[in-house]
């Protein structure tokens, strides 16, 4: 199991176009734009993005107002990747700036990606 954020969810992705490996599943949390316009000079490498199907269960969780990528661009990505999708509304980058303290929902959608829930 992979839980990642941001970056972590670009890598996966490029991980998961090169490896023969697999995993059980993967939550992905703030998916960014590598090629976006807020997305930092610095992060290089990451473009082009791998579009391609996971052969693992994974989901994607996005913010309407997410700093560093768009809806679309994670609906995009949730559809090639094969991931089920879960918007939770305005909450930012989805960190701690987000207030949303020990994110409870976050563990439910972790555990249910497990099967445990």
């Amino acid at each position: 199991m992979i839980v990642a954020h941001s970056l972590g969810c670009l890598t996966v992705a490029h991980w998961a176009a090169k490896t023969h490996s697999t995993i059980k599943a993967a939550l992905l949390v703030a998916v960014p734009d590598p090629d976006g316009p807020n997305f930092p000079p610095e992060a290089i490498g990451f473009s082009p993005l791998p579009l391609q199907r996971f052969p693992f269960p994974s989901t994607v969780v996005v913010s309407t107002d997410a700093p560093y990528g768009s809806l679309a661009h994670s609906q995009a990505c949730a559809t090639v990747w094969g991931s089920r999708l879960v918007n939770i509304g305005a909450a930012g980058h989805i960190n701690a700036s987000s207030a949303l303290g020990q994110w409870p929902e976050g563990y439910a959608l972790l555990q249910s990606l497990l099967g445990t829930k």
